[in-house]
């Protein structure tokens, strides 16, 4: 759990949404999360099946957002759930313990403390700054990465919310050790070389 984290926008275009998710891919993104908040269930199964595909061809994870029993019908590497989903603790035992867990808990330490208690396998805080894609407050400070690995330095944090290569690599010194993006990639000329500024990071 490290590394460029991508999360995909609400493409109705499968064949486009995986042309760009494999570019990131080949840019070097390691993590892929499936976000699309508005499609139907065949829509979902059809585009989580072809990421899914896709991740195990570059052997990346792959992450289904929210829907459990999608997640499970195709084996998916792990779940993420949001603050209005899926309790961690519901969704830890719904998966077993051999999936991975990763919980948004925004601003909230206590938050990420009742995830991992949970059960969760890393925690999302967020938003640090404003997003294109996902609406929500910008109030996350940065310093909530540093307290939190002062408490669980070995417990995986992504940090997403209007992340650029520039703006996140200071969360990146603090301890984050994922960043997510979503425009920051999909909606980039270059999808390959945007992923590498992020991935760049971490070497």
């Amino acid at each position: 759990m490290k590394g460029l984290y991508i999360v995909t926008p609400d493409w109705d275009d499968t064949a486009k949404l995986v042309e760009v998710t494999e570019k990131a891919l080949k840019g070097g993104a390691q993590i892929v999360q499936y976000r699309h908040k508005t499609a139907g269930p065949e829509q979902r199964l059809e585009q989580a099946k072809a990421l899914q595909a896709l991740c195990r061809q570059y052997n990346r994870t792959f992450i289904v957002n929210d829907y459990v029993d999608l997640a499970l019908e195709i084996g998916a590497d792990g779940i993420h759930v949001g603050g209005t989903d899926a309790p961690v603790a519901k969704v830890r035992a719904a998966v077993g313990p051999d999936k991975i867990v990763g919980a948004s808990c925004y601003g909230s330490l206590v938050l990420a403390r009742n995830a991992v208690s949970a059960g969760a396998s890393y925690v999302a805080f967020g938003g640090f700054f404003p997003s294109r894609v996902k609406k929500y407050p910008v109030t996350t400070p940065p310093a909530i990465i540093a307290d939190w690995k002062k408490e669980n330095a070995s417990m995986p944090v992504c940090v997403i919310g209007g992340m650029t290569a520039e703006n996140s690599a200071p969360l990146v010194k603090l301890g984050a050790d994922m960043v997510a993006a979503v425009s920051g990639v999909y909606f980039q000329d270059d999808p390959e070389d945007a992923a590498k500024g992020y991935v760049a990071m971490f070497a």
